[in-house]
């Protein structure tokens, strides 16, 4: 590991030579921290990459790609991208690596990577690893060397049952191989999380992304980490138990000690936890927010109202959630509402107004659509592919730069959700006033524009309509209701209690922002509140 970082060290210095001599990109900014701002302030971007933009031809989504489209995603309004695992791997997903160092040279090379993340620093951008360190392929040099070989010094890095590292530990749901959607199948095995050369390569590994040059210097480091499958009992068998303790939160510790603005959040292995464990045992700072995600796509105003209490009751005042509709293993919002206008922007309304940090996985501006799930494809990892497909640029499947390394592989190329000319595409909505793509741009300025929608409280404002879902947002003297109709009908109510927590009397509310005739009217101590299907209002008292 120590020799690997110095050759990528004298990498890094010869690419910034050249870069500064070819004024390719300009890799240099402010010599002075970074220094993040609280997370609910910023607006993830999540990013399958190899799905997004192809630059070199391969049809394959590449680190080149995704810089050359960050004049996009900047003008989308997103403040931190988050990708998939960038390491070597035999699987297109890259979650179970071949080689945990280095960059998958389908998505190009470490100067590469580089460059990228000083281009996203450059424009005050964020950028967040995912690392999933839990499992190898047969392919790893750990794996390879130690199989059957109990004269490997890599023998203790693996855990294995039974004599002469004959019988290699399982992993979740006790595979021991998958197959890719290419047809090729390999083994996969468990990392010894409990050996301390592990945990001292990991941490080396960690440190390395934290700041590649290890010069003090974070402006070509990672801003945060993703841990992909985090447990404190891997995988629930009780042979590695109390990670939280024993590995995750004394890297964490270390990590943030070299640069303290550091951020880590984990994803819930179950998909259910709110995430309690994860922040007192794991010390982790954000979590995802599965419980928002139910409570959103439910449509059911006491479901929504019970998750968002729950999941809020459940955060430490110092840590956040993060709020998404869709992510690399689950359907498509679109899917999920049929693509229906009005729930695909309330969708968009309650997860960008609810609190929490907000996250986009791309192509969900644009409305694509795509379910996937176990067994769809067989016992194969192509059974996720719908929900990964190539970012629509174009209102035709062709054109310069589409990501489709999956074309005609095989029957989820035959089913595939992209098709010309069907309004889901950046060129047929960005001219759109009334696009969804619009729609979140609109959105996301208005967070970014109001702190109280960002950092600020929030409280649920009872109302006797079984549609009608009312809250506050605050901070310091600016006081914000939110309102919308999760109902296919529409809905009108009076609120009588207008106790706020500021303890103000206002004489009028004004619109932020607010859906065709949708409308609230303040009379003294009561207000009427008049909205229409799916609609959805933010209003300022004063």
């Amino acid at each position: 590991m120590r020799d690997y970082i110095l050759v990528v060290l004298l990498c890094i210095l010869c690419s910034c030579k050249q870069k500064v001599a070819t004024n390719e990109v300009n890799t240099k900014i402010e010599d002075e921290e970074i220094i993040l701002k609280s997370p609910e302030e910023e607006i993830f971007y999540h990013v399958f990459q190899r799905s997004f933009y192809d630059s070199n031809h391969d049809h394959h989504g590449d680190l080149n790609g995704f810089t050359s489209k960050l004049d996009y995603v900047q003008d989308l309004g997103i403040t931190s991208v988050l990708m998939t695992p960038l390491y070597p791997s035999i699987y297109y997903h890259n979650y179970f690596p071949d080689d945990f160092e280095g960059i998958d040279l389908e998505y190009g090379t470490l100067n590469d990577y580089i460059a990228m993340v000083n281009n996203l620093h450059q424009r005050d951008m964020k950028f967040y690893m995912d690392m999933e360190i839990h499992y190898v392929t047969k392919n790893h040099t750990w794996f390879k060397d130690s199989f059957k070989n109990p004269e490997s010094g890599y023998g203790e890095y693996i855990i294995y049952n039974g004599a002469n590292n004959t019988e290699p530990e399982s992993i979740i749901f006790n595979l021991t191989s998958l197959e890719g959607f290419d047809g090729k199948s390999v083994e996969i095995t468990t990392a010894d999380l409990y050996n301390k050369k592990v945990q001292s390569y990991f941490e080396e590994l960690f440190t390395f992304w934290v700041d590649p040059n290890q010069d003090g210097n974070f402006e070509d480091g990672v801003d945060g980490f993703r841990i992909d499958h985090m447990m404190d009992d891997l995988d629930w068998k009780g042979i590695r138990t109390d990670l939280f303790k024993k590995f995750w939160a004394p890297l964490f510790k270390k990590l943030k000690a070299i640069n303290p603005n550091i951020k880590f959040f984990g994803e819930q292995a179950d998909w259910k936890d709110y995430g309690e464990d994860y922040f007192e045992k794991g010390k982790v700072d954000m979590m995802f927010g599965f419980g928002i995600r139910e409570g959103i796509v439910s449509f059911d105003k006491e479901t929504y109202i019970q998750k968002v209490d729950s999941t809020n009751l459940a955060t430490p005042e110092d840590k956040q959630q993060l709020v998404f509709l869709e992510n690399h293993d689950i359907p498509r919002y679109a899917s999920l509402v049929e693509s229906d206008p009005g729930k695909l922007k309330l969708g968009a309304f309650l997860m960008m107004f609810s609190k929490g940090v907000p996250s986009i996985y791309y192509g969900q501006e644009l409305g694509m659509e795509g379910v996937g799930g176990f067994g769809k494809y067989g016992n194969t990892d192509a059974n996720d592919i719908p929900m990964r497909e190539a970012f629509e640029w174009y209102s035709t499947i062709e054109g310069p730069g589409m990501a489709l390394w999956y074309k005609d592989t095989g029957l989820w190329w035959e089913q595939t959700n992209i098709q010309s000319n069907d309004g889901i595409s950046v060129e047929e909505q960005k001219d759109n006033p009334e696009s969804l793509l619009n729609f979140y741009k609109k959105m996301i300025n208005i967070r970014k524009s109001n702190t109280a929608l960002q950092t600020g409280n929030l409280k649920f404002l009872e109302n006797n309509h079984k549609d009608i879902v009312s809250f506050y947002r605050w901070e310091q003297d600016k006081l914000l209701l939110v309102i919308c109709n999760v109902g296919n009908d529409k809905a009108k109510t009076m609120i009588t209690n207008l106790s706020n927590p500021l303890d103000r009397t206002f004489s009028k509310v004004k619109p932020m922002i607010k859906h065709k005739s949708s409308n609230v009217i303040l009379h003294n101590e009561t207000m009427e509140v008049v909205l229409e299907p799916f609609g959805y209002g933010v209003w300022q008292f004063q």
